[in-house]
């Protein structure tokens, strides 16, 4: 990454880490959902946010993995706060059930990082007969979102802090089918390609943040929502595809962020006094950027929005 560390508006590049971009921020008193916790970047920004003071709760598919990391960060960190639940977000009941069971503890909730995903994977439907991508990446983040939110504007209007939604997106969001989302073929195994099904996922993210954004401006609400890229990083996300993997382990640590540098914007977009009152903006390298032109349709936005409710009822 040498060649790229020139630092922007912010302060930061894309070189920094995790630890840098939220050096001094005190957390304590926040409450974060982080989903994918239990690995890559998602474990990052669980440590780092715990390290902040914020009482993190890790979203988690394996609850053994989940479990691991968190002993790992909390031997570390011993004032760690930190609790795991599990959650499949390729299930909407599983999704239900998670929401459920976080309300229903009366904990507040000032912060929601919808960080899990899957890349690139074979054409595979969710437990819900949805293509898995968009399935896990979007649409199971669109419901989380959607039960938390009531808890989450009591949350901001109780303790009269900003909430914050921050969506991991992708790059790959410019990397799509040519209609953007295929609101009719979602399912459609002949026209499908593993990494436009992944972009037009990573395109939903930033709608779905977007969209949000508008909403809570016109409802007045002291809640904002971002989407930012993370930089391309050496994770496990590369699993299903074995050339990419491989380039990966080959030539990773030359060209690509490691993880610690790509929890950074996350950490960045959630904590950081420079973003209060920004909402429904797209970052990368822990600076403001900007999305594709499908990235800031409004009416795709909007439409995407009714098509999510409409598969989440």
């Amino acid at each position: 990454m040498w060649p790229f560390r020139r630092k922007g508006p912010s302060g930061f590049s894309s070189t920094s880490t995790a630890e840098e971009v939220t050096e001094g921020i005190d957390g304590s008193g926040l409450t974060a959902i982080i989903t994918g916790a239990s690995s890559g970047i998602g474990s990052e920004t669980t440590r780092v946010l715990a390290l902040r003071g914020v009482h993190v709760i890790m979203g988690v598919r394996n609850m053994a993995a989940g479990e691991h990391v968190k002993e790992a960060i909390v031997k570390e960190i011993p004032t760690a706060r930190l609790d795991a639940m599990e959650l499949d977000l390729s299930s909407l009941s599983s999704v239900e059930k998670f929401a459920s069971n976080f309300n229903s503890s009366g904990r507040p909730l000032n912060i929601l990082i919808n960080n899990a995903g899957v890349m690139a994977t074979p054409f595979m439907l969710s437990k819900d007969n949805i293509e898995l991508q968009f399935a896990t990446n979007h649409l199971g983040h669109f419901l989380l979102t959607n039960l938390l939110l009531d808890t989450m504007k009591k949350t901001a209007k109780k303790s009269r802090k900003e909430g914050r939604i921050v969506n991991v997106s992708s790059i790959a969001h410019r990397f799509i089918y040519r209609e953007g989302i295929r609101f009719d073929k979602i399912n459609d195994q002949s026209g499908y390609s593993s990494m436009a099904a992944y972009g037009q996922s990573k395109l939903a993210n930033i709608l779905h943040a977007n969209e949000l954004a508008r909403q809570f401006k016109e409802e007045g609400m002291n809640i904002t929502a971002n989407s930012l890229h993370p930089g391309t990083i050496a994770t496990n996300l590369f699993r299903h595809n074995g050339v990419v993997s491989g380039l990966v382990n080959m030539l990773g640590r030359f060209v690509l962020k490691n993880v610690q540098q790509g929890a950074a914007t996350t950490c960045y977009v959630a904590l950081h006094p420079q973003l209060k009152g920004i909402s429904g903006e797209y970052f990368a390298d822990s600076n403001l950027s900007e999305a594709s032109p499908h990235g800031k349709d409004e009416k795709l936005a909007k439409k995407l929005w009714d098509f999510s409710k409409t598969l989440t009822r």
